[in-house]
């Protein structure tokens, strides 16, 4: 990535020569474009939030910013792309979206999440530290930018306009204001509808960000209705855990299971815990947060239950599932099962057969598969 103060060694994390996706884009581009022609004082507290593999970071490393991340595997891709560069890794404090934030804040560069319930969170999170002479600058792809999300600076923050789209770019300026601050409403709880087993209605809750947060999505409504027993596999992982809706309703099932709740996403992980605590349930429990299974030791695990993101950011890529298959069969004991649901059209039948050399249909409708592979 080529900047006004050099160039930028990047890659995505976990690095894949075949990966042909960059680890920045045009917004990250513009912004840093901007910074520098409007000579734009990065002095006091430079806070960046939303950062997607550590380009904005790196860039501005000489600033000693601070990094404020959802993502796992954003905090290691910027450890990495520091790493690269050869900037000493002190130089960007990391932060997760669990974390206090900084008490004050002079430069605020916002990169525009997916989620607009995710910025709403951090926005109101940091609204307090930020005062009348911070800079507040946010960017994003023209198609991630919505009346919506100008809506949500200025009310949080301040009064708000948009620059001119450059590449498909455009960035968000803000002017904050003295004001009382609002309330933050996340997380959010809700109970479950019936029939879905013994979670049926049971309490869910949900930090900002986490996938459906206002209801249960019908893929993993789908997968309740045709969850397999536990009892007798051993140890049992809720791969990709969101909200922790799967693996409660495993312990609830079965008291002595022992379930690993695992995410790359802070928000995700915490609400997991959350929602595993509303519901009292007695069995052991352990919630990490990390990259897939590493870490988990072969041949350790009796069942894995996964429902697979398609969406790296913007992008469609099978890339993410690839990895939670691999990661769960080299988990898995001989014998050991993973349990996938997934849309039908993505054909994780085939992915299956060539990992496993074996693919079971468990359950189908007119939108979803769930499928059992068995480790041999």
């Amino acid at each position: 990535m080529t900047t006004p103060w050099g160039a930028c060694a990047l890659a995505r994390f976990p690095e894949d020569p075949r990966d042909r996706l960059r680890a920045w884009d045009a917004s990250d581009e513009y912004l840093l474009r901007q910074l520098a022609e409007q000579d734009t004082p990065l002095s006091g507290t430079v806070v960046i939030v939303g950062d997607r593999w550590g380009a904005l970071a790196t860039a501005l490393a000489e600033h000693s910013p601070v990094q404020i991340t959802d993502s796992f595997l954003t905090q290691e891709a910027t450890r990495a792309n520091l790493a690269r560069n050869e900037v000493d890794a002190d130089s960007v404090r990391l932060l997760t979206t669990q974390d206090p934030p900084p008490e004050r804040v002079d430069v605020l560069l916002v990169r525009v999440p997916k989620s607009l319930a995710l910025l709403e969170d951090q926005l109101l999170r940091l609204a307090p530290a930020v005062h009348a002479d911070t800079v507040v600058v946010g960017t994003g792809m023209v198609k991630e930018i919505h009346t919506s999300t100008l809506k949500l600076f200025e009310r949080i923050l301040g009064p708000t306009r948009t620059s001119l789209a450059e590449k498909k770019a455009r960035l968000i300026h803000c002017t904050p204001r003295s004001s009382a601050r609002a309330t933050n409403p996340w997380p959010h709880s809700y109970a479950l509808p019936d029939g879905i087993g013994v979670v049926s209605g049971r309490t869910v809750v949900n930090h900002a960000g986490v996938f459906c947060a206002e209801r249960l999505d019908i893929g993993t409504r789908f997968f309740l209705q045709h969850l397999p027993s536990s009892r007798g596999l051993g140890r049992v992982v809720d791969l990709g855990c969101g909200n922790g809706v799967v693996g409660t309703a495993v312990s609830l099932a079965d008291p002595e299971a022992e379930v690993l709740f695992v995410d790359e996403s802070f928000q995700a992980v915490a609400s997991a815990e959350a929602t595993f605590k509303a519901n009292g349930v007695p069995g052991p429990a352990e919630f990490r947060v990390g990259d897939g299974l590493a870490g988990v030791p072969a041949d350790s695990v009796g069942l894995v239950l996964n429902n697979p993101p398609f969406h790296s950011h913007q992008a469609t890529t099978d890339a993410t599932a690839w990895r939670m298959f691999t990661d769960a069969r080299r988990a898995l004991r001989p014998g050991g099962e993973l349990h996938v649901v997934g849309n039908r059209h993505l054909a994780y039948h085939v992915k299956l057969k060539r990992l496993f050399g074996n693919s079971q249909l468990v359950a189908s409708d007119a939108k979803f598969v769930v499928l059992k592979a068995v480790k041999r």
